[in-house]
């Protein structure tokens, strides 16, 4: 119990709280969340009396709970007050003479366990925070605010290092934290304040996560920041004023947010800025300041889909941008766009003002068409020029199914290495990898060979063959019409990036690894490791019909162990996709043409992720199907695609390789009904394999576990890694 006023109690000068309150400043502390809600308990036991030293919660959002280190040390006994007596001591609390001897030694007791109390508090204290450094308990901070992270990045991130500057996504110099770049992860959760103390913090690019919330305003703090992106996210509210404070800023993207207010003025006096201004994509309203025309010419500058309205400004380097810069603000007119206001506003700047001239004299009035026709000249030959040059990157993208031609339109020259985002003459397009290790320069792709090795619903792929020697699988997308109209081009072009970037991290032997993409609004390209040997329908059904058409020898089928070692490196590839990519895959398009084949006939599933891709998610009714598509279609297909459907289609899959026969709609009835009536397996099977007698038993068996993957029942299908440990169990040694 605590000691009280009745039995040697220790009293507080305030005579409020019996505890000592010690308010450690400028420390934060990580709490595992399963902290009870009094706050997190420390128990020590002196002499028979228990020192409890608390951390108390200060705040909670969503999943994270951060705790100030604010301790408070409470004393309370083992034993019974009146234990604190001793036996030498027997005076009632009447007795003057034992009453002040009591309260004596009990002030010194209480003094001395102050003193050991705050030497505990010290220890505890440095135990815990001393370890790691300023710098790393901010970014324990960011972590605790993160309730997502898919990918597990943050797991290096450990209050046990001595600083932070081994951990994945931070950079350091002279110890100190210089840059955090957790780009394009899909984390989740919000920026909290504590970024602020990150005082040497140069860069800070958090773009194409989930993060959401207001973008703090202690983030005005940082005054070392050079670099801010924070674009592709779900930032709301206005943009805090605070960020003219960023003195060493240079760029800022806040582009494809939900952010709107009004465009903030102050970042027009950003003093270094001179990089980029992105804050297109956002739910911005109002007029554009005429403090933005202060801002530097060589600042790219974009203002694009957003709720702007009113007269561009025609003052300083607003007069020097293109109508790109503007595009998608419906209510916005005036130069450079093609929209003139109803009723010019007066400008500030009269000598820039090209809609209401000053008054001037009779004689340049009358001067005024003479001299105009050389600036009528110029600007004619200027936009016969540019009509020039659009048709010229037309033609260069328009694809051919003949070899020779290019995928895409060229992008302007001079374009930076690869693993970075790039965009070209068009804002919209974008060119990136997602794999590391890819390092094909983008002019050497415009420049190479396409060869058309494939058509499906989802698109054309190519073979496109570069200056090294080495080929790749381009795959162009098509266009599916998801109803929104063309002015959704941001919400299409992150969900493209998002998706792309989930498809490029699923990783796995018997996957066919995406190596980078292509976006434009009307042309969406893929990137993939290139697979020579044909894919599994045509080594099932197509060499053989193809060499008795051509009249030539028989060619040799598959045998039993390929197709069984097909079949499992299939159900391993899926099952990664299902189960271990962070996204949770679905293929959502299963079929043999998509089971790709090397030298060594080891199989590679491509096409996943594709109705994910699409505009619209791809999906459909099965009756919008073509036959071939509709017999891999589950009963239940609809859209968006699921891991349920992929198992159906890849139980049809094994029926295809079973029997050597066609995918057709019935297929799936007829060996369902073939096993109800007992029918002789001779009838089900493939005739090549009638020939090795030790298959029977294993064929058997994969049919076993292609019923159960297509119930018409999607939940009495299997998960695919069930699947795929009821198939490693077939084969020899079995």
């Amino acid at each position: 119990m605590l000691f009280n006023k009745h039995s040697a109690s220790l009293k507080w000068r305030n005579q409020k709280r019996s505890y000592l309150k010690a308010n450690m400043h400028e420390r934060r502390i990580e709490v595992e969340p399963s902290v009870d809600a009094d706050g997190h308990e420390i128990y020590l036991t002196l002499q028979g009396h228990k020192v409890t030293m608390k951390v108390f919660r200060i705040h909670r959002r969503g999943q994270a709970l951060a705790y100030k280190a604010k301790w408070y040390i409470l004393f309370s006994s083992t034993s019974s007050a009146s234990s604190l007596n001793t036996s030498s001591h027997s005076a009632t609390p009447c007795s003057s003479n034992g009453g002040t001897v009591e309260r004596e030694r009990a002030k010194e007791y209480g003094r001395t366990m102050v003193k050991v109390a705050w030497a505990l508090l010290l220890f505890s204290v440095a135990s815990q925070a001393a370890a790691l450094t300023n710098d790393g308990l901010s970014l324990l901070a960011l972590k605790a605010a993160i309730s997502l992270d898919p990918y597990r990045i943050l797991d290096s991130w450990l209050d046990s290092d001595d600083d932070p500057c081994a951990w994945r996504g931070v950079s350091c110099q002279s110890g100190r934290v210089t840059a955090v770049s957790l780009a394009n992860i899909s984390l989740e959760g919000y920026l909290p304040s504590e970024l602020s103390l990150l005082s040497s913090l140069q860069i800070l690019s958090l773009p194409h996560n989930r993060f959401f919330g207001q973008i703090p305003s202690a983030i005005g703090e940082i005054r070392s920041l050079v670099s801010l992106d924070l674009s592709n996210n779900d930032f709301s509210g206005p943009v805090p004023s605070e960020i003219a404070g960023l003195e060493s800023l240079v760029s800022l993207d806040l582009s494809s947010n939900q952010l709107n207010g009004s465009l903030p003025p102050e970042i027009a006096a950003l003093p270094q800025l001179s990089g980029v201004l992105n804050l297109s994509c956002n739910l911005f309203t109002g007029q554009i300041p005429s403090a933005y025309g202060d801002i530097p010419v060589a600042v790219s500058l974009d203002l694009r889909q957003n709720q702007l309205s009113g007269e561009i400004p025609q003052v300083g380097s607003l007069l020097n941008q293109g109508p790109t810069a503007f595009a998608g603000n419906p209510a916005l007119c005036g130069f450079p766009l093609k929209y003139a206001c109803d009723q010019p506003v007066a400008n500030s700047n009269p000598s820039f003002n090209v809609r209401s001239p000053s008054p001037r004299s009779t004689a340049e009035r009358q001067r005024r068409p003479v001299a105009m026709i050389p600036i009528l000249t110029v600007i004619i030959i200027a936009a016969l020029v540019s009509v020039i040059v659009l048709q010229w990157q037309f033609r260069r993208r328009r694809v051919a199914s003949a070899g020779g031609n290019r995928i895409f339109g060229k992008k302007q020259k001079g374009s930076p290495a690869w693993n970075d985002r790039r965009e070209g003459q068009n804002p919209e397009e974008i060119y990136m990898a997602v794999d590391e290790s890819f390092d094909l320069e983008l002019e050497e792709l415009l420049r190479a060979s396409a060869y058309v090795i494939g058509k499906s619903r989802s698109g054309i792929v190519y073979k496109v063959v570069v200056s090294r020697g080495s080929a790749l699988a381009v795959r162009r997308l098509s266009e599916i019409d998801d109803g929104n109209g063309p002015d959704d081009q941001c919400r299409r072009r992150r969900t493209f990036e998002a998706e792309a970037a989930a498809i490029g991290r699923a990783r796995h032997p018997n996957l066919v690894q995406l190596r980078a993409y292509y976006y434009a609004p009307d042309e969406k390209l893929l990137i993939y490791d290139y697979i020579p040997n044909g894919n599994l329908f045509m080594a099932l059904h197509g060499e053989q019909q193809a060499a008795v058409a051509a009249g030539g020898p028989t060619v040799t089928p598959l045998t039993w162990a390929a197709r069984l070692a097909i079949l499992k490196g299939v159900g391993r590839g899926l099952a990664c996709l299902h189960d271990y990519s962070p996204r949770k895959l679905v293929h959502g398009s299963l079929k043999s043409t998509k089971i790709l084949l090397d030298e060594e006939l080891r199989p590679y599933v491509s096409g996943y992720g594709i109705a994910q891709l699409q505009r619209g998610g791809g999906g459909g009714s099965k009756q919008q199907l073509a036959a071939a598509e509709a017999a891999y279609a589950a009963p239940e297909m609809r859209s968006p695609p699921t891991q349920r459907g992929d198992v159906y289609a890849f139980g049809v899959v094994m029926m295809e390789v079973a029997t050597g026969r066609r995918p057709e709609s019935g297929m799936v009835e007829s060996v369902r009904r073939s096993f109800k009536e007992a029918r002789p397996l001779s009838e089900l099977v493939d005739p090549a394999l009638l020939k090795e007698v030790h298959a029977k038993r294993e064929v058997l068996a994969v049919f076993h576990i292609a019923l159960g993957c297509t119930e018409a029942d999607p939940e009495a299908r299997p998960r695919m890694r069930t699947v795929v440990d009821g198939l490693e169990r077939i084969g020899p040694g079995s």
